[in-house]
């Protein structure tokens, strides 16, 4: 019987199998994998998994789907909470999940430190959400979420998705996004604490910006940007992913 979804989860099911071959590859799954999978749903990318994985660990924060998710297979945990709330498990190397629409983007900037064995991500999001993760400076869609991404991993596949692969369909565009873990830079989450910071009021200048947020004075903002060789009218757009860590060094 189909199950209807529930629209404050951001639920969109996965009904074409034709998918999951994509998400393997892009994906590389391999038989030693560890892989963290959020939002499994009515389990279609579960079972897809747990047959080429060594160890799934399925989050799922509704629980009327446990009769879906129940004895999937041998190597697989389903845990039943809010992953945003929760302590992941710490040996996942690899995210593979079709990722709930709303809670998305805090769910991978968090995964970024906070999963540190954490390889490579193989993510469904919407299109925009895509497009932000590795946009370019300057650009309307580079933002706080892209600094973050780029600082932390290179991507590796995208793949346009049609929106007849959900039931229901959603009312947005969706890609499926892989990118694979580089090195953190030294001081990260003073980074992420600047970067939110210079994003929060992005049609002001930078240092507004991070004076508004109560980092730093606007003085010691302008004079950091000055020893970067960037006038103080510069706004948080302006700056590539590198420049953010230098500025976050400059601040102290």
């Amino acid at each position: 019987m189909l199950r209807a979804v529930k629209k404050q989860f951001g639920q969109h099911f996965l009904a074409d199998p034709n998918i999951l071959g994509v998400i393997e590859r892009l994906a590389g799954l391999g038989p030693d994998d560890v892989v963290l999978e959020i939002g499994p749903g009515e389990g279609v990318l579960t079972r897809y998994l747990a047959e080429r994985v060594r160890h799934v660990y399925a989050v799922e924060i509704d629980r009327q789907l446990e009769p879906a998710l129940r004895e999937i297979a041998p190597n697989v945990d389903v845990v039943f909470g809010d992953a945003l709330q929760l302590d992941l498990p710490q040996d996942a190397t690899k995210l593979v999940a079709n990722l709930p629409y709303n809670v998305a983007t805090p769910l991978v900037v968090e995964s970024l430190d906070g999963l540190p064995n954490v390889g490579l991500w193989c993510v469904m999001v919407q299109r925009e959400v895509a497009d932000r993760f590795f946009a370019s400076p300057g650009t309307k869609d580079y933002g706080a979420v892209s600094v973050l991404v780029q600082l932390a991993a290179e991507r590796t596949g995208f793949h346009p998705v049609s929106r007849t692969v959900f039931r229901p369909p959603p009312n947005v565009d969706s890609a499926l996004v892989a990118f694979r873990r580089t090195e953190l830079p030294a001081g990260y989450a003073r980074i992420k604490q600047v970067v939110a910071a210079a994003f929060g009021h992005r049609r002001k200048t930078l240092p507004n910006s991070l004076a508004l947020a109560g980092l730093v004075s606007r003085e010691r903002a302008a004079a950091a940007l000055e020893a970067l060789g960037r006038p103080a009218e510069t706004r948080a757009e302006a700056l590539a992913p590198p420049e953010f860590v230098a500025l976050a060094e400059e601040l102290g």
